[in-house]
């Protein structure tokens, strides 16, 4: 089974990379300029290609560190060494945008050996849904797009997988560098090596929690009764495991490198007065709040075939009627929410090449209603993604809640790329889904995948005021 396995993951991984191939020749044949962020990020490259170091070369619109950049002069460099290539044709546009083709060929490994590890191993996993589950992540519509542009996403995704397989295997050291590796490419990428270290501590704090109910169970104690019994244990569970000096202690011995790389982050910061580097103006912190909803809908809309289902609705109606006092509560907070904390960013309304852009355009500005409305579907969503994790730990589920409100809520900006890791690491957590889903869904992405490559290369509009070709993309 295993040796059968090896050659369905190898005939699905050449599959995607022939037709990622072919992809690819047709974005360079259609796309010979650089394109949208890729006005910034190639010039960039090409001047670190040319040996051009110095922070007076740097352009002052990139607002990423320069990993991308360091890593393609490291990968073309040594093809214009080994082939004999010249400079002009290692450091052009389609050697550089091949690059995060490459980085797509290890996010599908990567994605499959997370699959073998997060999940358990038994006669009910079988090899062909993690093989399919792999290849539906690594053809994930918001991802796979970027994977032919000249952009950090397909860097950024393998980076901070990467780091979370190793911190899975216990080697907590490389974690931690493959985490400052996944910083570079982008800053915020920080807060998956929080998760990483945050993963270690659930775990410690799951075995001490199971220690403390069966000892509760053997002494026979009087259950906590009241409306949030529940949440009062694991509040003074967790008040009596950090007053130990022994449970602090083993849990920096066990953290330490990924204290180290947030020390690192703060002194940057600090330095930097920022987490962003170059142009601030459009890249200001804010509590968007509604941020959390729209990656509930964004979920929702591309795990439909596992959030959404007849038993799933009349679950949620039903437990929704059982406790309306406290829906009631969440549907007056999430509707505050939405009223004090929605914020429209200036791009959004400014540029009409992206899918976001007519998103608002026709959905939320269409009716000031609509945005009110949307609250129930949002708190569907919210509860239908908790309830696909509950196979794991409450302390968990904490860590990644805590992460992506951290790396959602302070984006001004509606973009589906920041949706894009808190995504995978979500849907890498859920149990694997039967089959049948997994092929609707991958069925799913190729229809989305099919439209959006089709609509970026032959549907194409110029500007009143510009000649330049106009493309929709995510």
């Amino acid at each position: 089974m295993a040796q059968l396995e090896g050659y369905y993951f190898s005939a699905a991984l050449s599959c995607t990379f022939l037709v990622s191939c072919l992809l690819f020749s047709a974005f360079s044949r259609a796309l010979r300029e650089p394109y949208m962020d890729e006005i910034f990020h190639l010039p960039q490259a090409q001047r670190y290609c040319e040996g051009h170091f110095s922070l007076s070369q740097w352009d002052p619109m990139i607002t990423t560190l320069p990993g991308l950049y360091l890593l393609s002069v490291g990968v073309v460099k040594p093809a214009s060494w080994i082939f004999g290539l010249s400079e002009h044709v290692v450091c052009s546009i389609g050697m550089l945008r091949f690059v995060n083709l490459l980085f797509s060929v290890g996010n599908f490994y990567l994605l499959y050996l997370l699959f073998r590890k997060v999940q358990p191993r038994h006669k009910v996993c079988s090899s062909i849904q993690r093989i399919l589950s792999t290849l539906t992540l690594a053809v994930f519509p918001t991802l796979y797009f970027f994977n032919f542009l000249y952009y950090t996403e397909a860097g950024s995704m393998f980076f901070t997988l990467f780091a979370y397989l190793m911190c899975l295997y216990g080697n907590h050291k490389t974690s931690a560098l493959l985490g400052f590796c996944g910083f570079m490419f982008r800053q915020t990428n920080i807060v998956w090596a929080v998760f990483c270290a945050g993963n270690i501590v659930a775990q410690k704090l799951t075995e001490a929690w199971k220690t403390e109910l069966h000892k509760k169970k053997e002494e026979r104690l009087p259950p906590i009764k009241g409306p949030f019994s529940e949440f009062r244990k694991i509040l003074q569970f967790l008040l009596a495991y950090s007053m130990s000096f022994k449970n602090l202690s083993m849990l920096f011995l066990l953290t330490w490198p990924y204290i180290l790389l947030m020390s690192l982050f703060c002194v940057f910061v600090a330095v930097n007065g920022g987490i962003v580097v170059g142009d601030r103006s459009s890249h200001e912190a804010c509590l968007h709040f509604p941020q959390l909803f729209y990656f509930c809908s964004f979920t929702l809309f591309f795990s439909f075939p596992h959030l959404l289902s007849p038993s799933k609705i009349k679950a949620f109606l039903c437990l929704a009627w059982k406790r309306r006092i406290q829906f009631f509560a969440i549907t007056l907070v999430s509707v505050f929410l939405v009223w004090k904390f929605t914020y429209t960013h200036k791009y959004l309304l400014a540029d009409n090449r992206h899918y976001t852009f007519y998103v608002w355009k026709r959905v939320f500005q269409r009716y000031e209603i609509v945005k009110y409305l949307l609250v129930p579907v949002y708190i569907f969503a919210g509860w239908s993604i908790t309830d696909s994790l509950k196979s794991k730990s409450i302390f968990w589920n904490l860590m990644f809640f805590i992460c992506l409100f951290t790396v959602t809520v302070p984006q001004k900006l509606l973009e589906f790329r920041y949706f894009i890791l808190p995504y995978v690491i979500y849907r890498l957590n859920i149990p694997l889904p039967p089959i049948s889903r997994l092929v609707c869904e991958l069925g799913c992405y190729a229809v989305v995948n099919f439209l959006t490559f089709y609509i970026f290369l032959n549907k194409t509009f110029q500007w009143p005021n510009s000649q330049d070709i106009q493309r929709f993309m995510w």
